[in-house]
């Protein structure tokens, strides 16, 4: 059996990792990059941090508007596929490569796996919303990390072909989180305190383009304590062109992207994380780190549910207000499984006989 991977920035590189390894115990793995990141601080140092394969084939798709690096991958992968004729296309997520990797195996006529089915934020303004959404309509198995994901897919009407596995974050994080907390020195190259500091990402669209850059600097320039912020290339180039890119030095500890250990052990020892992004939410609560996410809705609404995690307004004084209340909950279950997403998914994947 041939099952081909398609993935393309950060999160998918992660998640990638262990899954890589149980599918190699089961089938012919194949790992596909279509460069949706390609800076080598957003792609090359995951590969090599995690003991991740290099991928068979890479697609160069650099940057451009959504529609853009979308039908780019759609152009790189069809022949990939054609090619290597997988018996199961595997997506990671939510991205324009989860979109693309989607549609080309449809298109091309190979059954697809979707891992991270089934997550909602119920706001379609979110290109991630609509990925998400098209991907588990024309998937053939989808891979859920909750039960309420599973529940979002049934509301849907979407019942067959959905496995509640966990997710395999988890089986990162029980794999790497010891090891980047022994080997980063992250902590003591950037000056600051265990507990004593925030951490801070910001890289959706929304959040740096026009006003909200003025808003994101009123958001660093309002939190009190050391302040983090690995600078995303994009958010870099936009506070640059808005010549905002000194105020934010001025506020903030800036550093260049971080690897998944210097990141983790950074995320693991802040007091408080705020943050754009989903998958960093999902990290913050593993880690038993308060987050503030920096939106009006989020897909991980277990986090929210318990306390662990607060939608917060992208505007100063909202942001303050809520950095004076964070607290650590009492309760902290194991909502997304216990380490073992991996091999379910392989074993699902191996057992695969839709012909009977």
């Amino acid at each position: 059996m041939k099952v081909v991977s398609v993935v393309g920035n950060r999160p998918q590189f992660i998640k990638a990792a262990p899954l890589s390894r149980a599918l190699r115990e089961v089938c012919d793995h194949v790992l596909v990059h279509t460069g949706q990141h390609y800076d080598s601080e957003l792609s090359a140092v995951f590969f090599a941090e995690l003991e991740i394969d290099p991928p068979d084939h890479e697609i160069e798709t650099g940057s451009g508007t959504h529609a853009q690096q979308t039908g780019a991958m759609l152009v790189g992968l069809e022949p990939v596929l054609v090619a290597e004729h997988p018996d199961m296309v595997l997506v990671y997520g939510d991205t324009n490569s989860t979109l693309a990797g989607a549609l080309a195996a449809v298109k091309t006529g190979h059954r697809l796996a979707h891992v991270e089915a089934g997550l909602r934020s119920y706001d379609r303004t979110m290109p991630e919303e609509v990925n998400r959404v098209v991907t588990d309509v024309v998937a053939d198995l989808r891979f859920c990390p909750s039960q309420t994901a599973v529940d979002n897919l049934a509301a849907e009407g979407i019942r067959e072909g959905v496995h509640l596995v966990g997710d395999v974050m988890v089986d990162v994080a029980e794999a790497f989180g010891p090891l980047a907390l022994r080997r980063s020195d992250a902590i003591e190259q950037l000056g600051v305190t265990a507990g004593a500091y925030s951490l801070i990402t910001v890289h959706r669209q929304g959040n740096t383009t026009g006003d909200a850059l003025d808003a994101l600097i009123g958001i660093l320039e309002a939190v009190s304590e050391p302040l983090v912020f690995p600078l995303h290339p994009r958010t870099r180039a936009a506070l640059d062109r808005r010549d905002l890119l000194a105020r934010a030095e001025a506020a903030a500890i800036i550093t260049p992207p971080l690897g998944y250990l210097d990141f983790t052990a950074l995320l693991a020892s802040a007091r408080v994380c705020l943050t754009d992004s989903g998958g960093v939410q999902k990290e913050a609560y593993l880690h038993r780190v308060p987050c503030l996410t920096l939106r009006t809705t989020s897909e991980w609404v277990e986090t929210i549910e318990l306390g662990w995690n607060r939608l917060v307004a992208f505007e100063p004084d909202a942001v303050a207000a809520a950095l004076a209340q964070v607290a650590s909950p009492d309760e902290h279950p194991p909502l997304y499984g216990d380490g073992r997403a991996s091999q379910r998914i392989a074993a699902v994947i191996a057992g695969d006989n839709p012909t009977g």
